[in-house]
């Protein structure tokens, strides 16, 4: 994760320490308030709420990356199972809501297994007894976890084929330069013998991306948002909604979409007994979205130790899906 930077001169109690019992959301985003600059990781946004936020943004007409990825699996079906092959145990990272994966089990040879890992447990255990009544000669099994940290892996079941990741939705594109290369490394590792199959977004005209991330019907503003009621609900804070205001632009020189909740006023919100003083127009960024090109996508899938193989595109480059060669198994 992020370095935090040293403490605000606006802390307005000089103590570092946070509490034991905060949750990992609360001390992740006590240390974000604490920066200069105000962060707070993008995995939060995942709740109950977020979740089912996210599957209307999934939906929108502006947001074009959900339904170009389905076009390309859907169509790209026959070659992608091609290159995973039968009796596969699918490892999805970061699974959601578990759409994607249908079309790419429907494709494939007898799979074995499916591993759906997601922070967000309560919405992950219900979309997978979906799945479950859907695929009855499937296993399924959810793990709640955050997929970004060392993992331990159900043992390969008896007679199974390769151990194959699935990471669709340009999520890559949330972590920095740095957390990219560290997943990619890590997933190189958990998948030996295997591969990966990743989709990334493409830099494109950013007025087509300004559009995906400021919808006209206001569901990504009210995502973004959720972070702050959330955090209301589940940690006591007393963030004002009405006080913040949603923010997103394309940064062109670092190819990536920022996500922010802008202060509209000064005030000060209270996280465990500390007051964090927010001034007028200052901002708490909540995600990254950075965008790649092919070539560029491929050169880091090597540097992580992937050997990058076939790759599927839409007529118009918006979106890219990739299969990566994970290392031989040792």
């Amino acid at each position: 994760m992020r370095n935090p930077a040293s403490l605000p001169l606006d802390l307005q109690r000089d103590d570092t320490r946070t509490t034991p019992a905060l949750s990992e959301f609360g001390r992740e985003l006590h240390a974000g308030l604490s920066r200069r600059a105000k962060s707070i990781s993008p995995k939060f946004f995942y709740d109950v709420e977020g979740s089912a936020l996210f599957d209307r943004i999934c939906d929108l007409p502006e947001y074009y990356p959900t339904r170009t990825e389905l076009r390309i699996l859907t169509e790209r079906a026959g070659e992608i199972a091609e290159q995973i092959g039968p009796n596969a145990e699918i490892i999805e990272f970061g699974a959601g809501s578990l759409t994607k994966v249908r079309l790419l089990l429907d494709a494939l040879e007898t799979p074995r297994r499916y591993v759906p890992i997601d922070i967000s447990g309560e919405h992950l255990g219900a979309a997978a007894e979906r799945l479950r009544a859907d695929y009855p000669q499937l296993t399924v099994q959810p793990v709640a976890a955050d997929y970004t940290m060392p993992l331990v892996l159900p043992a390969p079941g008896e007679g199974a084929g390769r151990r194959v990741g699935f990471f669709p939705g340009s999520t890559l594109g949330n972590f920095t330069p740095d957390e990219a290369l560290a997943f990619l490394q890590l997933s190189a590792r958990l998948l030996r013998g295997g591969g990966l199959l990743l989709g990334v977004d493409l830099v494109k005209n950013p007025a087509v991306l300004h559009a995906a991330y400021n919808d006209a019907q206001g569901v990504t503003a009210a995502f973004n948002l959720n972070l702050l009621r959330r955090a209301n609900a589940e940690l006591q804070t007393d963030f004002d909604l009405d006080g913040f205001s949603h923010a997103a632009f394309y940064n062109a020189p670092m190819q990536r979409i920022e996500m922010h909740l802008v202060s509209r006023r000064a005030q000060a919100v209270t996280l465990d007994g500390r007051r964090f003083h927010v001034a007028e127009g200052e901002t708490i960024h909540t995600e990254y979205s950075h965008k790649f090109t092919v070539d560029g996508l491929r050169a880091l899938a090597e540097k992580a130790g992937f050997t990058p193989t076939a790759v599927w595109t839409d007529p118009e480059r918006l979106f890219s899906v990739h299969w990566l060669q994970a290392p031989a198994a040792q």
